[in-house]
Order: C-alpha cells, then structure tokens, then sequence
C-alpha cells in the first residue's frame, strides 16, 4: 500500500512540474527529494519500523488491516483530507508539487523497509504444508 501511495503523490507532482520550465521544475523537484529523505529519516521509517515490529508479532489468523493502529489509521485519513484540500487549494501545483514529492518519496522509501518481512513471511508459509482449507473471512486474514 505504501508503495503504491508514495508512487501516486510522486507521479502527481511530476505532472505538476512537466508544464513549468525545465530548470524551475528541477529546482522544485530536487527541493521535494531533499525534503522526502529528510521526513523519510526522521519520521516515516519509525513508523515503518513500528508497524514491522508489529506485523513480526501477528498470529497468522490476524485482521488485515491489524499492522496499522487505530491512531495510524485516524493520521492517514487526516492525510488524505489534507491532500484533497491542498489540491483543490489556490497554491500554485509547482509549490504543491515539493510538498507531494516529500510525503510520496518518504512514504515509497520507507515502504522498502516492508519487502523483506514480506519475502520472509511468503517464505514461512510456504514451508508450512496444509490441509486445512480457508473457511471464512477472518481465515482469509480478511477480519
């Protein structure tokens, strides 16, 4: 999920700054990368790690949704009305556009934390061999 976030707020500021002058937009652009390493370092991988500590300790039969906390999820809406807002907002894209390739380019950089727990969890469950067929939701890992 992350990946594809910080794929998509990155690819709209891209857009954003293809119709401004070349060196304007790569002022801007390299201003909004410097800024995504930045929130990348100091804040988003703590989360990152924090959510990885707490899928490491999931049971397999736990809610998709569990590697987020409640106050995660309350953050990310905040975030997504936040976004909403600014893009309808009088600023000019081309400002915008450093603040979406900061949050895009730390959420894309700290989702690459999530692939090796990922390749290791893929790993585990293919080791395991069962029988025992899915029978409802929270056995999907669905809720």
């Amino acid at each position: 999920m992350w990946t594809g976030v910080g794929v998509m707020l990155c690819r709209l500021a891209y857009n954003w700054l293809a119709v401004i002058s070349k060196g304007m937009a790569t002022s801007l652009g390299l201003f909004g990368v410097a800024m995504a390493v930045a929130a990348y370092r100091f804040g988003f991988l703590k989360i990152a790690q924090r959510n990885i500590d707490r899928i490491s300790q999931l049971t397999e039969r736990t809610c998709l949704f569990a590697f987020q906390t409640w106050k995660g999820y309350l953050i990310i809406g905040l975030m997504i009305i936040l976004g909403a807002i600014l893009r309808d907002s009088a600023i000019p894209k081309q400002y915008l556009a450093i603040l979406y390739t900061a949050i895009g380019g730390a959420i894309f950089l700290s989702s690459l934390h999530y692939y090796p727990l990922l390749w290791k969890l893929a790993v585990q469950k293919n080791s395991v061999k069962t029988n025992q067929e899915p029978r409802n939701a929270k056995d999907f890992g669905i809720c």
